[in-house]
């Protein structure tokens, strides 16, 4: 939560704790008036009315402090409620002040065969010309992603722009992947899925998980095929590559607990879902490899392996 919105509901708080004081004592008050001024009876109540006299003077109280906790839990879900629509309203990549929140340096992976460097197409063009030429992400930039309005629809995108688009920008001065994605938003079945892949994002890291800090073991390509031809279950198994245990019980959390962010996942994870069965069979397994390593893959692998998508 905000340092704005706890305030606010810091504060509403105290109001309801001042106004649950003032009617205990006000409560108080009267009790002790009609005991000073009520009629002396001669002779001695029953433990019947001692007990009536017991539970007419804690009930009221009791209700009032019910009240003003529930109270308070309303304060506090109203003021969580306002920060997520804050949130949702925020570039990828701030924090809960609204500053860029910075990305941490990815370790470097060990040299294999099939797939690229991080974040990188491997040099050899020749080796794969239609591979994607993803530029290097220095541990010093921030990682932003922006909102775009979808324009008219033109023709289908490459397959280059796609990856670059499903990465988002790296900041405000990474003008190809900004252009790719303004392109990719023109289109409205990838628009969805951007869209989607962007809120989960966003909602992730409001919870401090930023998949620049969450490098997957890399799947076989054919794995990323038998998912896009529909298999299920442990011959998938290898695309829950993301091992971070406390990312995995973060995410774990939010959706046993946060009904939004739990809707906002079924539903990205479902989008993509559609965009791998028709993307992936027409990839080369380089391009496979660099689609696994975009922000839009981590953040599948990450909420699949929770949801129990890949078995």
């Amino acid at each position: 939560m905000s340092l704005v919105a706890r305030a606010k509901s810091l504060a509403n708080r105290d109001a309801l704790t001042r106004v649950g004081l003032a009617l205990t004592a006000a409560w108080l008050l009267l009790v002790l008036l009609f005991w000073l001024l009520g009629p002396t009876g001669t002779t001695e109540p029953s433990g019947l009315g001692r007990l009536v006299r017991v539970m007419g003077l804690v009930l009221p109280l009791a209700l009032i402090w019910v009240g003003v906790s529930l109270g308070r839990s309303i304060e506090i879900l109203r003021a969580e409620a306002a920060d997520l629509r804050q949130q949702l309203g925020r570039p990828l990549g701030q924090d809960s002040h609204g500053r860029d929140a910075a990305r941490a340096p990815m370790p470097a992976p060990t040299a294999r065969p099939a797939a690229p460097p991080h974040g990188q197409a491997p040099a050899p063009a020749a080796a794969a010309p239609s591979a994607v030429a993803a530029r290097p992400r220095p541990g010093d930039q921030r990682q932003t992603a922006m909102r775009f309005e979808p324009g008219q629809a033109q023709a289908p995108i490459d397959v280059t722009t796609l990856i670059r688009a499903l990465n988002f920008p790296d900041g405000p001065d990474d003008h190809e992947a900004i252009d790719a994605l303004r392109q990719a938003l023109r289109d409205p079945d990838l628009s969805r899925v951007l869209r989607s892949a962007q809120d989960v994002v966003t909602l992730l890291a409001g919870h401090d998980v930023y998949m620049d800090m969450l490098p997957p073991n890399p799947a076989p390509a054919a794995v990323w095929r038998r998912f896009a031809e529909g298999q299920r279950g442990s011959g998938v198994a290898a695309l829950g590559g993301i091992h971070d245990r406390e990312a995995l019980e973060t995410v774990a959390q939010m959706m046993r607990q946060d009904e939004i962010f739990r809707d906002t996942a079924h539903h990205f994870l479902r989008h993509f879902d559609g965009l791998l069965a028709r993307l992936v069979p027409e990839l080369d397994e380089l391009q496979i490899a660099v689609l696994a390593d975009s922000r839009s893959s981590r953040a599948f692998m990450l909420l699949g392996r929770v949801a129990g998508s890949f078995g």
